[in-house]
């Protein structure tokens, strides 16, 4: 038996959440959130973003994306 993870269908993105659990899902999008809210640490996970007048949400990015900051990392050098 193999320990591999099977490769999701094509079209379908893995992505992942603060908490780490992961999703497959068929969407070409950067970000996508989160309502279901429906594990039990949501209400205190620090990825938890609280909109005001709108449902919690965690933001769960594609698996093989980059920080979404990364590209400010080279800048602190410039800054000093």
């Amino acid at each position: 038996m193999s320990s591999r993870k099977a490769r999701p269908a094509p079209g379908v993105q893995t992505y992942r959440a603060g908490c780490e659990r992961t999703w497959d899902l068929a969407s070409g999008e950067a970000d996508l959130a989160y309502t279901d809210q429906a594990f039990p640490e949501c209400p205190t996970c620090p990825h938890r973003v609280e909109p005001e007048g709108a449902v919690p949400f965690c933001t769960l990015r594609p698996v093989a994306a980059p920080h979404p900051f990364a590209g400010l990392a080279g800048l602190l050098p410039d800054l000093e």
